[in-house]
């Protein structure tokens, strides 16, 4: 704990009287793009782990001193609140640890967790089982999460066949959409398509956000390859798809 209070420190000469200039300028408004960005960061390290991690996880670290630090001027709490605040809850919500609540599996841990949450003086006045889902959420995420809130409450498909089934009838719907050439009905039919793959996704056990990104990334590799082996000003599709099926070969290969 030595090496964090050092940290709560060196922000606070940061901010101070004769501190950084940049440093004493930022604001909560300001950080929001920056604290994304290394959470990003982060999330792309956590496949990396070791010394890249450590890096990162000391870079949203310096985030949440700094706001807290902020925070703190405005007269509001301190990193010491924040600590405290996280304490309880985690006290709090896992009664089956630090109370006498029964809770086997994960399945039951998650179902008391959201009944103590629902319970919290920031939740009650939800009248949604939909409210606190951050509206700035990435869309791919957002379904995810609305998807789990559903299905907390019954309002889900029995079996991953029957949703497997929806994405098939989505499709169809989609070529139907295209067919008729309405561009903003083919724009809600693609919608109607992505949430249902979400939902398929979480139903066989699979994170779509993290299926997406991982997707992403191999796209990524096998086209690089692609640009580095011919010149795509001058390539024709078939030949840029023989430097991609190579791609996919070596990718093989190495696993």
């Amino acid at each position: 704990m030595k090496e964090f209070y050092r940290l709560v420190e060196i922000m606070d000469i940061l901010r101070g009287e004769n501190g950084c200039p940049w440093d004493k300028k930022q604001t909560l408004e300001t950080l929001k793009p920056s604290f994304l960005e290394e959470v990003y960061e982060t999330i792309e390290a956590m496949d990396v782990g070791g010394e890249e991690l450590k890096g990162e996880l000391g870079d949203v670290l310096l985030h949440v001193v700094f706001q807290a630090k902020i925070c703190k001027e405005k007269g509001e709490f301190d990193i010491e609140d924040v600590a405290h605040e996280i304490c309880e809850k985690l006290i709090r919500r896992h009664p089956h640890i630090f109370s006498d609540v029964h809770a086997e599996t994960s399945e039951e841990v998650a179902e008391n967790w959201e009944k103590i949450k629902l319970q919290e003086k920031l939740h009650k006045d939800r009248k949604s089982v939909l409210d606190g889902i951050p509206k700035i959420l990435p869309p791919l995420l957002k379904a995810e999460k609305m998807q789990k809130k559903a299905a907390g409450c019954g309002f889900d498909w029995d079996n991953p066949e029957d949703v497997f089934k929806k994405v098939q009838e989505e499709i169809a719907e989609v070529k139907e959409a295209v067919n008729e050439k309405n561009q903003e009905h083919i724009e809600e039919e693609i919608g109607d398509l992505l949430f249902a793959v979400t939902n398929y996704a979480r139903h066989l056990g699979v994170n779509s956000s993290e299926a997406l990104r991982k997707c992403n990334e191999k796209f990524e590799r096998r086209f690089r390859y692609v640009e580095e082996n011919c010149d795509l000003k001058n390539s024709t599709l078939e030949e840029m798809d023989k430097f991609w099926d190579e791609a996919k070969k070596i990718e093989k290969l190495k696993k």
